[in-house]
């Protein structure tokens, strides 16, 4: 397989999940790179996204490293199979991260969040998606609005498509309150939550301020399940972009934070209540 230069957060992800299995069965590069028959280079190459590895060697890599999850090993074999989404259109005319973020999210079997100023970017309606993008610093050229805007569509697929999964959303009352393109944009975007909300895979919770402090205050984070639990993924928002975090005890800390925010939150009918309340405050 070529190499590649700039390998996606997925391949990445495959490369750092072979690299764990190596090291935890105490093998080395080198005999690894015997096994497969490459040279050591090759190895690194594979373990940092940058080369790829086919079924039959990942297989026998797993086995040689006493890997006998069958469902992980062929979670790991679909990861490696060359495939190409609805997101590849957009390669290399949008940053790298939110392609990765599209994969992420289309590989996902169940999703989880929490935003506390924003409306989660899968649940925002086109007029308030334009206002979040038109007020990034420094400003963005309206093509680039529009091509975030056709990213986000496609996205959100992900939850009202063919293959919908399962999505919990944990919506600060801050979020719930920002006008983001003004009053009837702000109510509109609360109808569409509120709408959204109906699906049987979408639950949409609402923290009030009244709840006080909570865990990860300001921060916003999306759990995304993988096929097995060990390929489960936490992606964390910046500025700079996506953050993406699949260290076990990563995991555990986000679960459990996430678990706190949804029992602190009001429950479904009682979030679509107190959204509607702030609807007609507007």
């Amino acid at each position: 397989m070529p190499p590649r230069t700039t390998p996606t957060e997925r391949q990445k992800r495959l490369g750092s999940e072979l690299r764990r299995i190596r090291t935890a069965a105490g093998v080395s590069a080198e005999f690894a790179a015997g096994l497969l028959g490459v040279d050591r280079g090759k190895i690194s190459n594979i373990e940092s996204g940058v080369r790829g590895i086919s079924a039959e060697r990942l297989r026998t890599l797993a086995c040689n490293c006493d890997v006998t999850d069958e469902a992980y090993v062929e979670a790991l074999v679909e990861m490696a199979q060359a495939s190409t989404g609805w997101w590849e259109r957009y390669r290399g005319i949008l940053p790298q991260g939110l392609l990765d973020i599209a994969e992420t999210e289309n590989n996902a079997v169940r999703m989880r969040g929490a935003n506390t100023v924003h409306v989660p970017g899968i649940l925002q309606t086109a007029e308030q998606a334009t206002a979040v993008f038109r007020a990034a610093v420094p400003a963005l050229p309206e093509r680039e609005v529009a091509l975030r805007l056709a990213l986000r569509a496609g996205r959100q697929q992900v939850i009202t498509g063919d293959r919908a999964v399962p999505y919990v959303a944990v919506i600060h009352e801050a979020a719930l309150r920002m006008q983001f393109g003004g009053t009837e944009v702000a109510r509109a975007q609360l109808k569409y939550l509120l709408d959204i909300s109906e699906r049987d895979n979408v639950t949409v919770l609402a923290l009030p301020f009244a709840r006080g402090s909570f865990p990860g205050a300001g921060q916003t984070v999306v759990y995304t399940e993988g096929p097995v639990p060990q390929l489960d993924t936490v992606q964390v928002d910046s500025t700079h972009g996506p953050t993406f975090l699949h260290a076990e005890g990563q995991l555990a800390k986000y679960r459990a934070q996430l678990d706190l925010l949804e029992g602190l939150a009001l429950p479904p009918e009682r979030s679509r209540e107190f959204i509607r309340a702030i609807a007609r405050q507007l």
